[in-house]
């Protein structure tokens, strides 16, 4: 048994269920109503990683690597729509 406890958070680049949410959301807003979404989302993850305890250095990598994460599913989703969009014509 251990005298002290940590919390290992999950990191934010393998949290799934949140990039799918957030790439679907950034796919149907569009103009300033997806920038205010984004940067409430990278805000609250922030804040969010700063309240388990991460440091200022640890909390900006780990939404860096969130957001590298949904940029890589947003691009993915533009190729892979790519192809079909070039059959249609």
């Amino acid at each position: 048994m251990t005298e002290r406890s940590e919390v290992i958070a999950f990191p934010a680049k393998n949290r799934v269920a949140d990039i799918k949410r957030c790439v679907q959301m950034l796919e149907e807003l569009h103009g300033e109503e997806a920038n205010r979404f984004w940067r409430d989302e990278c805000r609250g993850l922030a804040a969010h990683l700063l309240n388990l305890g991460y440091d200022d250095v640890a909390m900006r990598q780990e939404v860096m690597e969130f957001q590298d994460a949904v940029q890589t599913e947003l691009w993915a989703a533009c190729t892979q729509a790519e192809p079909a969009r070039r059959d249609a014509y």
